[in-house]
């Protein structure tokens, strides 16, 4: 009699093809673990560069004009609220006429990034020519819808430091880290948009729902700077930098064979049909796109831009070479630390992650010794979305408070939504966190860009801002300080004194709850769990990963 044959589980199958991947994995990240390129680095790839002549285009033409009649200086303005990030993205990308350039650390395939995505297709449908450059640390299942894009013939996608995994599966991601984390641990943190050499978008958003706060369960406050003029040029320059580096890998070289227009076409076919509404909160945004504003006022002067001598601070794409010495570059925190560090009576401070280490602190100590006010918002822990930057952090509070800087964290639910960014209908869900990155200067400068004011963004990510010499925006930008560090936006901390012997003992967290002061003498959380994690994860040395 025959012996019965088992018939394999259908999961033992798929076990068995993730093991084979991982496997093929691991023997890829160990045999290169002493690469300093990343994978597709020989894959054959032609340089590229801005559009020559700006002035042929129609916002070109406009800008030049403007530009000389205001001295040289270039024009700017804030954009504060998250759905108007989004919008005027969608109206610069459908503005195009020749080129454009998009810089970005993360492109989500969510909501809102499938509809950029697709509006960045219909450009290249009418002629533009379109290089998108993602960095490729924080993807998530999804994301990749950006790169069926590849199959146009006026779209180019190249990813910055790639793994060579291209899945999503985070226990082979972190094996391939384990094996190469000098080389992966490296990454292109920088958001920039250009539109045809002439006008550009620059800030801390990345591409998401969260970014342009229109998703209930996370909204990020952040900035972008509309910027027009010389500075525009200036700024494809970098791009043009990074686009052209050793590090930018075509997304050919890593995901095999060009993908198809057949399959362009049925991904062309989603994105129609995903076109036709996102409303949120009773919001229709595709109409607020087709509306123009607020992209069309600013182009018609309806809402005038601030004319003002600016200055594009980024790191070289090899910034680590540079650090090391191995090689000549810029290192942006040089210029930042020395505009920060000239203040004269006060400086106003908004980074999600503040992790100063010495230099910094040694930075504020020096101002606070010259009589500088120095007032710093920052997350909470209710509001924090990475618990581990949220544990290193904890370390310099007490310090801070006694060099006698001002230090605030803002709450996950705000008491009003004066400077928030956000509508009072999505405000109400309570989880509101920062990601803004603005720095202001005697209220007569100030710096807008994608670095934190932390270890990561000083050593090991790419960064890009601008340092703009214009007391009219860093009014703007204090009022914005003002209305977020109100009581009942955010927690005033201070130290509690000991009456015995006059020392510090304990910190405490000031509010205001339904119209009434609060103090906490237990660091307000949104669980015991998430007090208890982020108190474990703040024994680890870190300081230099964060």
């Amino acid at each position: 009699m025959k012996a019965k044959t088992m018939a394999k589980p259908r999961w033992c199958g798929v076990m068995i093809g993730r093991l084979h991947v991982c496997l093929v994995v691991l023997s890829v990240a160990i045999l290169g673990g002493c690469a300093s390129l990343p994978p597709g680095s020989d894959f054959p790839k032609a340089a590229s560069s801005a559009l020559t002549h700006p002035q042929e285009t129609r916002l070109g033409q406009q800008f030049e004009s403007a530009a000389r009649e205001h001295g040289g200086n270039s024009g700017f303005r804030f954009v504060s609220a998250g759905a108007d990030g989004f919008l005027i993205r969608m109206q610069m990308i459908n503005a195009a006429q020749r080129t454009l350039d998009l810089q970005y650390f993360i492109f989500r395939g969510d909501e809102t990034g499938r509809l950029l995505t697709d509006a960045v297709m219909h450009a290249a449908d009418r002629g533009v020519r379109v290089r998108v450059l993602v960095d490729d640390g924080e993807t998530l299942t999804g994301d990749d819808q950006l790169t069926v894009l590849e199959a146009h013939p006026s779209i180019e996608i190249r990813i910055f430091n790639p793994f060579a995994y291209r899945g999503h599966i985070t226990l082979i991601r972190a094996t391939e880290f384990m094996f190469n984390a000098s080389r992966l641990d490296y990454r292109m943190h920088n958001k920039l948009l250009v539109v045809d050499n002439a006008i550009a978008l620059i800030g801390g958003r990345n591409i998401g729902d969260q970014y342009f706060q229109i998703d209930p369960n996370s909204q990020f406050a952040d900035d972008d700077v509309f910027a027009a003029g010389p500075i525009a040029q200036t700024l494809s320059k970098t791009f043009d930098e990074y686009w052209n580096s050793a590090l930018a890998i075509p997304v050919q070289a890593l995901s095999g064979p060009k993908a198809s227009h057949a399959a362009l076409n049925e991904h062309r076919d989603v994105l129609d049909g995903q076109r036709q509404e996102l409303k949120v909160d009773g919001v229709d945004y595709v109409k607020r796109v087709a509306t123009g504003e607020p992209f069309e006022g600013m182009i018609s002067g309806r809402l005038p831009l601030i004319w003002a001598p600016a200055q594009v601070v980024c790191d070289s794409p090899d910034k680590k070479q540079v650090e090391s010495g191995a090689m000549v570059g810029r290192l942006m925190q040089r210029a930042v630390a020395q505009a920060v560090g000239a203040a004269q009576s006060e400086l106003l401070m908004i980074t999600p992650y503040l992790i100063p280490g010495k230099e910094g602190m040694k930075m504020f100590k020096d101002l606070r010794e010259h009589n500088v006010r120095v007032r710093l918002l920052t997350s909470s822990l209710e509001a924090a979305t990475v618990l581990l930057a949220q544990s290193g952090y904890m370390h310099y509070r007490a310090p801070l408070l006694e060099d006698g800087v001002e230090l605030y964290e803002i709450r996950s639910l705000l008491g009003n939504t004066k400077g928030s960014g956000e509508t009072r209908k999505m405000s109400r869900y309570g989880n509101y966190s920062l990601h803004a990155k603005l720095f202001v200067v005697d209220r007569q400068r100030l710096f807008v860009g994608s670095m934190n004011f932390d270890q990561r963004s000083m050593h090991l990510n790419t960064e890009i801002g601008l340092i703009i010499d214009s007391p009219v925006l860093a009014q703007q930008i204090a009022a914005r300080f003002e209305a977020m560090v109100q009581p009942a936006n955010s927690y005033r901390l201070t130290l509690r004194q000991n009456d015995a012997r006059g020392a510090p003992s304990g910190l405490v967290w000031h509010t205001q709850e339904d119209g009434k002061l609060v103090e906490y003498d237990t660091e307000p959380a949104r669980s015991e769990w998430q007090r208890a994690k982020v108190n474990l994860l703040s024994l680890l040395p870190m300081d230099r990963e964060l």
